[in-house]
């Protein structure tokens, strides 16, 4: 560092900047107009701690947005003269308007400093504002100031001496906002596209975001930069912003300002008590309701209930149509091919029960991702996740671990790989061990089928119409709830022990979702469903298929059973539809005969006595194995063993009549639960090792929820047979 620095001030107006100013300055100051406009240049010098001071005293803003002159010479000064420190003035008192230029600035990527001035006004006010956790929530140093006190000066100075001495590692501390998942990664990508095409150092992130707000300042800056590449810069910038307006309903401009106040709101809620700001007067009275110390949670868990019970009100009939359908069509090849022709066995037993029958169960999941995407886009999860900060904090977590988690309901591979988000390395250890036990859209099939088989769709509470089916499947998600805030909270005070490191909890204000945004998030999460049905699962489901045609009975006891057919065909006291029954009895016990003989029916037997504790046969078992790859594959397994394990002349009955004649409820609920804690499926395991950069974590976390699925499961099924 030279022996002279220079410090610039920003601020808004009223703001006391100029009080800070004269109280650093004193004498030492001029005045004269920045080059080309009437705004008024001060400048003072300082000497401190042997350094000489330059101290610019910018124009007066509320925002770099270019809106006005005095924002266009404050942001200019900024970016062309690169003052080695930037001390921004905050008025106290109206702490969150004043600090949304403080945000702009540490996305702008300068080494900042803020004075919280006027505190005794704050104060006086009832305001207690907690500065350290706010310092730690921004990653900006804070001190507080009196300007007409001279009260904090000394330490103001101090601070810059300090981050003038090495400003790139105060800058590498700053926070900035996240632009949620429906805009960050276009900033990302627009940042990097900015890096490649235009020719400048620093600030690429900030002029990302001022291209997508519209800024022409920008476009001016970056154009005369790179005149050459800039076109392209310039219409990917407005592809995004086209989208961006058509998902969000509202200009990008207005979306960024919506997310930095949500930043700016989430730090104030978690560091400052009585606060009331006016920006966010309409979500802040919402907030007083739906984020109620007591309140809060009963609220989230209705709104969480009300979304599985439109999910079975409106998609269990479709569903019912669906599953007919796949059953008269497998029947309907049977009966054309017959049960020796091995291609038609393939696509009827194999692929339309196997893939059919998770396939059936796309409208539950695109109803329940609808209702999560309309929580998402009203600003409603955010609100969910800051409850939960509160419950987080006593595991030894953040509540910005739940954004993650609230992911994993869709899919635990995004939800793993949000876990970025967090700043440690145990945070996000411990949230990827846990996220699985969220319950996914893959699972969503399963609990439906068992539901459906052994919970008939009653109206327990009449006057509300809620059902049994909602409630236990309200039941299974909270059930996942509770055992990864456990979970979380062994893993943190045994093998992930640590303190926890503060984050801001966005608050973003409420708004109305757009339907074509609805519908976009809706459709990426369902669509994923789709695609994984119609590759993964389809191969897994004809493998499962020949498994379980392989090895066929031997010829003795196909004889032995051909034998017993030709003699009810020649027994003359039998009319023909007893020697019809008859002669359909014998073709099903050879084909169970053949299932049980087979690779896949041996697996399963080898494996039941491992699972029997938990009320699991061979048959639950087998499947279970197919789930380890990919939860949805229990349905399709299921289906291909009952599908295999019955004669090709009889008509078939839905897999969920099927199973509720051959299993108790007690074994459904059970298989549930197994299906909700046990290992993760492997596209989870193989982002565990990627995120975690080792597999060992992976390994822990396979055994660690495979080990409490069958402790929970088994203690369940117990404990119930005393009963039931």
């Amino acid at each position: 560092m030279n022996n002279s620095i220079t410090i610039a001030l920003a601020g808004n107006p009223n703001s006391g900047k100029t009080t800070i100013f004269n109280q650093l300055t004193g004498s030492r100051q001029h005045v004269g107009n920045y080059p080309g406009v009437t705004v008024e240049k001060k400048e003072g010098k300082c000497s401190y701690d042997g350094l000489d001071i330059n101290i610019v005293d910018l124009p007066g803003t509320y925002s770099l947005t270019a809106n006005s002159i005095e924002e266009v010479v404050a942001r200019n000064f900024l970016l062309d003269e690169k003052p080695d420190v930037v001390i921004d003035i905050i008025d106290s008192a109206n702490l969150e308007r004043n600090l949304y230029l403080a945000v702009q600035l540490i996305e702008l990527g300068v080494p900042l400093l803020l004075a919280f001035n006027m505190t005794d006004i704050s104060q006086g006010r009832g305001l207690s504002i907690d500065i350290e956790k706010l310092s730690q929530l921004f990653g900006v140093p804070i001190i507080k100031t009196v300007g007409n006190k001279a009260k904090g000066i000394d330490g103001l100075l101090d601070e810059a001496v300090e981050i003038a001495k090495d400003p790139e590692a105060f800058i590498s501390r700053q926070r900035h906002p996240s632009y949620g998942h429906e805009v960050e990664p276009h900033v990302q990508k627009l940042t990097e596209l900015i890096t490649e095409k235009v020719e400048v150092d620093l600030h690429k992130r900030w002029f990302a975001l001022k291209l997508l707000a519209g800024d022409k300042e920008t476009v001016k800056r970056l154009r005369h930069h790179s005149p050459q590449h800039f076109g392209e810069v310039q219409d990917q910038t407005k592809h995004i912003q086209d989208h961006i307006h058509k998902i969000c309903g509202d200009l990008p401009g207005i979306i960024l300002a919506d997310r930095r106040y949500g930043f700016i709101s989430g730090a104030c809620t978690e560091a400052v008590t009585n606060t009331v700001e006016v920006r966010h007067a309409r979500s802040d009275q919402i907030d007083a309701i739906l984020t109620h110390r007591w309140l809060g949670m009963p609220i989230f868990a209705l709104m969480m209930y009300l979304v599985f019970q439109l999910t079975f009100a409106i998609g269990g009939p479709i569903v019912g149509w669906l599953e007919v359908g796949k059953t008269m069509l497998a029947d309907f090849v049977r009966e054309a091919g017959g049960q020796e022709n091995l291609l038609m066995n393939l696509l009827a037993n194999g692929i339309i029960e196997g893939v059919g029958a998770v396939i059936v169960f796309v409208p539950f999941i695109v109803l329940l991702f609808l209702g999560i995407a309309f929580l998402e886009d009203t600003g409603y999860m955010a609100r969910a996740a800051f409850l939960m900060d509160r419950l987080m904090h006593k595991i030894g977590l953040h509540g910005k671990s739940f954004i993650p988690m609230l992911i994993g309901f869709g899919c635990s591979v995004p939800g793993i790989m949000a876990t970025r988000m967090l700043e440690t390395r145990r945070d996000r250890l411990t949230t990827m061990i846990v996220l699985p036990l969220m319950s996914c859209g893959a699972r969503l099939p399963v609990y439906v089928l068992i539901l459906g088989a052994f919970f008939p769709k009653k109206t327990v509470v009449e006057f509300l119409g809620i059902t049994n089916q909602a409630l236990l499947l309200w039941l299974v998600y909270l059930t996942g709830i509770v055992l990864a805030i456990v979970g979380a909270k062994i893993l943190r005070g045994t093998v992930l022990k640590g303190e926890t490191t503060p984050f801001v909890m966005e608050l973003p204000p409420y708004r109305l979702p757009t339907l074509r945004g609805l519908v976009v998030h809706m459709w990426e999460r369902a669509w994923m469903y789709v695609r994984k049905a119609g590759t993964l699962i389809l191969v897994l489901v004809v493998i499962l298929w020949a498994l379980g045609n392989w090895p066929g009975l031997s010829e003795d006891k196909n004889q032995a059973y051909a034998q017993m057919q030709q003699g009810i065909e020649a027994d003359s006291d039998l009319s023909a539809q007893d020697k019809a029954v008859k002669f359909n009895e014998i073709e099903n016990y050879r084909a169970q005969a053949q299932l049980e003989n087979s690779a896949i029916g041996q697996v399963g037997k080898t494996i039941a006595p491992v699972l029997a504790p938990c009320g699991f046969d061979w048959k639950i078992s087998t499947a279970m194995v197919g789930a380890f790859v990919a939860k949805e594959v229990f349905i399709g397994q299921m289906g291909v063993i009952y599908a295999l394990g019955e004669s090709a002349d009889e008509t078939s009955e839905p897999l969920r009549d099927k199973l509720a004649s051959a299993y108790h409820p007690l074994q459904g609920f059970c298989i549930m639960l197994f299906i909700l804690i046990a290992s993760p499926c492997v596209m989870t395991v193989a982002i565990t090792i990627h995120e975690s950069g080792t597999w060992k974590w992976a390994l822990f976390q396979w055994v660690f929820l495979t080990a409490l699925a069958w402790v929970i499961t088994a203690g369940v099924y117990q404990v119930g047979s005393l009963f039931f």
